[in-house]
């Protein structure tokens, strides 16, 4: 679309309050998934892709869940600031889940192996990913997996500040997704 594309990697909690701040440099962040209270602060583009959101466990302790219910009597391992999922986010709000917050999703990937944690929210692409290429997860891969129930298949968005710059440029990201084979791409990295 005629414009170069610059992305620093951030800490997530720090990347979203580059994001939301008038005066940086950014003009938003990803990935994001779509929820009510980060929509009324940022625009949305339209989807480039999805994943998976599940448990990455134990593989010595396998948990078995049907319903959020289940997992009650657990503590779950979430990244801070992170959306999950609706129904998850609003049982942690309301009291019904405990959690144990941490700063990255290789920190719980670190714990769970550890049994710190029973089980904690990943992205199943974001947790293939990690084993492969963070070489401080090497000695805990052999201990991980995901579970076999996802909570989840979320769809990824990149979040624009909510001014008239954000919402031209998600704009003109959105006539350029409609240029590209998303899923032809998604297959390419997996």
């Amino acid at each position: 679309m005629g414009y170069e594309l610059v992305v620093d990697f951030l800490p997530w909690s720090r990347a979203v309050s580059e994001a939301k701040n008038d005066a940086s440099q950014y003009a938003g962040y990803f990935p994001e998934y779509y929820s009510d209270a980060v929509a009324d602060e940022f625009v949305f583009s339209d989807p480039m892709g999805s994943g998976p959101l599940g448990l990455v466990e134990n593989k010595n302790n396998p948990v078995t869940w049907q319903t959020l219910e289940d997992l009650q009597p657990l503590v779950v391992g979430v990244v801070q600031d992170y959306v999950n999922t609706d129904e998850f986010d609003a049982r942690v709000a309301q009291g019904k889940q405990k959690v144990q917050a941490v700063t990255s999703d290789a920190t719980n990937i670190k714990k769970v192996a550890g049994n710190r944690v029973p089980v904690a929210i990943i992205d199943a692409n974001v947790f293939a990913y990690l084993l492969k290429s963070d070489p401080s997860l090497k000695p805990f891969s052999e201990h991980v997996q995901m579970n076999e129930k996802i909570l989840e298949n979320k769809k990824l968005y990149i979040c624009f500040k909510n001014n008239d710059f954000g919402k031209e440029i998600a704009q003109i990201f959105n006539e350029g997704l409609k240029k590209v084979d998303v899923q032809a791409i998604m297959k390419q990295y997996q």
